[in-house]
């Protein structure tokens, strides 16, 4: 399973980042290639919430994500997972869940950021018996390729983080 992760330390008290960290509207200020969040709801009395990303790709395609959050610990701990059964990312993910946590710097100047995303790729169709050697070849580099993307992703939101904060370049 291709993971990805990354952290930094943000120039921001833990409570002052988890008010972005923790609110998906705030994704299009901080996330890569979100351009505007819809259909947030945050969860309440043990039920998980739901948000929806907007997102526009290097050519400009518009593609709409959905998420649903599956834990939160206000201060602490964000971790929302992509529903991907039934959309145009099942032939690309079979799961993708991204995890952010906020940990306080001992000497109070400011709030370690770790965001760590995990994605697993559907497996070859029929398992790999009787597949061509191209097929196989598309699934073994794949990971490679799904862990170099998601790399890149998690710096990119790491760099948005730290503008919003005034940390960025």
């Amino acid at each position: 399973m291709p993971t990805a992760a990354a952290s930094r330390t943000i120039a921001a008290s833990p409570e002052a980042v988890w008010d972005v960290v923790g609110d998906p509207h705030h994704l299009p200020r901080w996330w890569p290639r979100v351009t505007r969040v819809e259909g947030v709801t945050l969860p309440d009395a043990g039920d998980s919430g739901a948000f929806t990303e907007v997102l526009t790709g290097r050519k400009g395609k518009v593609v709409r994500a959905d998420f649903t959050i599956v834990e939160s610990r206000p201060g602490l701990l964000m971790v929302f997972s992509q529903d991907v059964e039934g959309t145009p990312f099942e032939g690309v993910l079979r799961s993708a869940v991204t995890r952010i946590d906020l940990t306080p710097v001992a000497d109070g100047a400011g709030t370690e950021v770790r965001i760590e995303l995990r994605q697993e790729m559907p497996a070859p169709l029929g398992g790999g018996a009787g597949l061509s050697r191209a097929v196989l070849g598309i699934s073994r580099f794949g990971s490679p390729l799904v862990k170099r993307a998601a790399a890149a992703t998690v710096e990119q939101a790491l760099d948005g983080l730290a503008q919003v904060f005034g940390d960025g370049d």
